[in-house]
């Protein structure tokens, strides 16, 4: 305590009165003089680099708390770390660095927080490093003890910080060029405010996460880096979409979180960009761009161009390869961080990435005990082996004689399936095994496909038939399933967990498989291991297509239209269609009212000729009756409109519920679809409704539903 007094002897000798300056834009207090000394509460931040400025940002509470407790445990803390932000962050205290867990991140600077100065800018404020926050704690104490202010301290950076009372302390920036002339720093430039304590500092603490995970959620992202119209990455829009989440739990679901009987939803991206344009294809495309209209083409090669990496046999097999992995080795590390974890697994993923979930979810073995003996395997892929695959498939034909044939020419499964009638007449089989061979390939070949032969039924035919699930992919054998026309097959990955749903966010899967020559889906099909599927999107979204007209062709029928967060539908909504229903009510009025007025005027004086009055009319009146067809479909119309709540059968493709699901666009958004379009496609992260609608569709399969039932 010595050094400390001799510090502000230095320090406080001959201190002016604050200068005009200094004092014309805050209020001096007058402090009482016997007040008492109250240690400072220390809060923790860490840095985040934002806009290409360093923000910092509080933890929340709880964190913070643990933090703390951790730092004051009187043990080293080299080497300690503490879980933060529901277990997505380490920090590790010795180094004071945070890092994140499942994903590539910048390591963030963390600091223990007590004194702070308002930014010059963004009027945020910033805290002092750790050690000189010391000695401005130390000198407030002597000041409040004492009852002695006006202290003036000396920062690293050489700025002037003053302590006129509590209520009132300044920090002067160095006027530029003082160090020439060998003077000290002067009470020049106007003052910014100093406040002690993150209690007397405007900036929003939430309160922290449950414990307690229900259920976890991959996210998939889809073209390009970004996912949003701020061009944010995938971690940082999840984030915007699991904060989402957390509210809506406490508005929504607010009796099962008083009751204890649920947690949260914890949602985790998966990033497949990074590593397909870490391949060395970016350099590639380099030197064949155009010099010309630079940042448009480097946006192309960098967004567009992952479509067309999709439908690339070599990148597709690497993207899908990045997302089963990463999705199977973050599953692996939450298990690990998580062991208590008894939930179960969903999937989404947004525009392509909901695509590339699809044909994974497509390819998956639809055995049942596969998958749980096989956890501790990364990367299965489907192909169990091609010879005993053959051998079977020989003995199952009556043509066993001829496998020793095939196996001296090296002709598997695959080879064989490629061979024609005269391959096989030059390997020495003759004309009825071959004619069998042929049949048996090519029956295999057109009942395969996206849809892939379903389990055996009672009578043993194949529930899915070429005629009720038509695909025109060219598939290679039968393990392998193609990507699009004219793409060799990939090897698809196995997942290792059953996710429980699949939700698609503006997805384009529709329009992919219909390009692949695929007219219908099969009411019967069913992903092998997801049992629900939702289609989620905007109804301006450009890159969103429907998925129920494939399985119902014949059929015209709206989707299911996504309640309101606060309940019913959006007002200007209700205002369109009860303007809608007035129109058409004014409109049967009119023309029943006329429709009266004639026949009165035309009706037969007898009632004898009543039974002949409707030939008549329809000879005397055929404008009238031209109108009754706009009539009855006016009406049916309506009718329509009330029955649409009736279920209809769309399939097993999400356990016989509806898949098509829209969302409710905003007011300002009808005025202009054209010019929300791009805005319509990347609105799925924020949006309430559609965070509801996961939500709600998570916990009915724990049997706990929303508070009120939304209409």
């Amino acid at each position: 305590m010595s050094s400390v007094q001799s510090q502000q002897e230095q320090l406080s000798q001959s201190d002016p009165s604050p200068s005009p300056n200094s004092c014309s834009s805050f209020e001096l207090i007058d402090m009482d003089a016997g007040s008492l000394y109250e240690p400072v509460s220390p809060h923790w931040f860490y840095c985040k680099i934002i806009d290409s400025k360093e923000t910092w940002i509080p933890f929340n509470s709880e964190d913070s708390q643990q933090l703390e407790e951790a730092y004051s445990s009187g043990k080293d803390c080299n080497g300690r770390i503490v879980p933060t932000d529901g277990g997505r962050y380490d920090v590790h205290l010795g180094e004071r660095m945070r890092y994140a867990v499942y994903w590539d991140e910048l390591a963030s600077e963390v600091r223990r927080c007590t004194w702070f100065y308002k930014g010059d800018k963004d009027n945020k404020y910033v805290p002092y490093s750790e050690s000189f926050s010391q000695v401005l704690e130390e000198t407030y104490m002597l000041a409040v003890t004492l009852d002695e202010w006006k202290k003036k301290l000396e920062s690293p950076n050489r700025e002037i910080i003053i302590l006129h009372n509590p209520k009132l302390m300044v920090h002067y920036q160095p006027v530029a060029g003082s160090d020439e002339w060998g003077s000290t720093p002067t009470e020049q430039g106007r003052p910014r405010t100093v406040k002690r304590g993150v209690e007397n500092i405007s900036v929003d603490i939430h309160c922290g996460e449950p414990l307690q995970i229900d259920h976890l959620v991959f996210v998939v992202h889809g073209i390009g880096p970004a996912c949003d119209l701020r061009f944010r990455s995938i971690v940082q829009c999840v984030n915007d979409f699991r904060s989402v989440s957390l509210n809506l739990l406490q508005t929504h679901f607010k009796k099962a979180q008083e009751n204890q009987q649920i947690g949260r939803v914890e949602f985790l991206p998966v990033n497949w960009h990074s590593p397909l344009h870490s391949t060395g294809v970016d350099i590639d495309l380099q030197r064949i761009t155009l010099p010309s209209i630079n940042r448009l083409r480097h946006f192309t090669n960098d967004t567009i161009l992952d479509v067309f990496f999709y439908n690339s046999p070599t990148y597709c097999q690497t993207i899908v390869d990045t997302v089963a992995s990463e999705m199977n080795r973050i599953y692996t590390l939450f298990l690990q961080r998580n062991p208590d974890f008894k939930g179960g697994v969903s999937i989404a993923g947004h525009s392509l990435g909901s695509l590339i979930l699809f044909d994974i979810l497509t390819n998956q073995k639809d055995s049942l005990g596969d998958i749980d003996s096989e956890k501790d395997s990364l990367s299965i892929v489907m192909d169990q082996g091609d010879t005993p695959s053959l051998e079977e498939d020989l003995k199952k034909l009556h043509l066993s004689e001829f496998f020793d044939i095939f196996k001296k020419e090296k002709v598997d499964k695959e080879a064989l399936a490629l061979c024609t009638d005269r391959d096989l007449q030059e390997m020495g089989i003759p004309l009825g095994p071959r004619k069998k061979i042929l049949n048996y390939f090519s029956t295999r070949k057109n009942s395969m496909g996206i849809n892939r032969p379903m389990p055996q039924s009672a009578s043993g035919a194949n529930i899915a038939k070429e005629s009720e699930f038509c695909s025109r992919s060219n598939t290679r054998n039968d393990d392998y399933l193609d990507v699009g026309i004219g793409q060799v097959s990939v090897k698809y990955p196995r997942l290792i967990y059953k996710p429980e749903i699949f939700f698609a966010f503006g997805s384009p899967i529709g329009m992919f498989l219909t390009v692949r020559g695929l007219k219908r889906i099969d009411p019967n099909y069913r992903f092998p291991t997801c049992k629900g599927f939702f289609n989620i999107y905007h109804p301006f979204d450009p890159v969103a297509y429907r998925i129920e007209p494939m399985v119902v062709p014949g059929v015209e029928f709206e989707p299911m239209l996504i309640p309101h967060h606060k309940g019913r539908k959006r007002m200007h909504l209700e205002l369109r269609e009860g303007l809608t229903r007035m129109s058409m009510d004014l409109k049967n009025n009119l023309l029943g009212s006329l429709r009266m007025a004639w026949k009165s005027f035309t009706r037969a004086p007898y009632p004898a000729l009543q039974a002949s009055e409707t030939g008549e009319e329809t000879e005397a009146e055929p404008e009238s009756n031209s109108e009754k067809p706009s009539d009855v479909n006016t009406e049916e119309t309506s009718v329509a409109v009330k029955e649409e709540v009736l279920p209809i059968n769309v399939g097993m493709l999400n356990g016989g519920q509806r898949i098509d699901y829209v969302l409710q666009e905003k007011p300002i958004e009808s005025f202009n679809e054209y010019l929300f379009a791009l805005q319509s496609h990347l609105c799925y992260w924020e949006s309430e409704d559609t965070v509801l609608l996961v939500l709600k569709e998570i916990y009915q399969t724990q049997g706990i539903f929303l508070d009120q039932p939304l209409q």
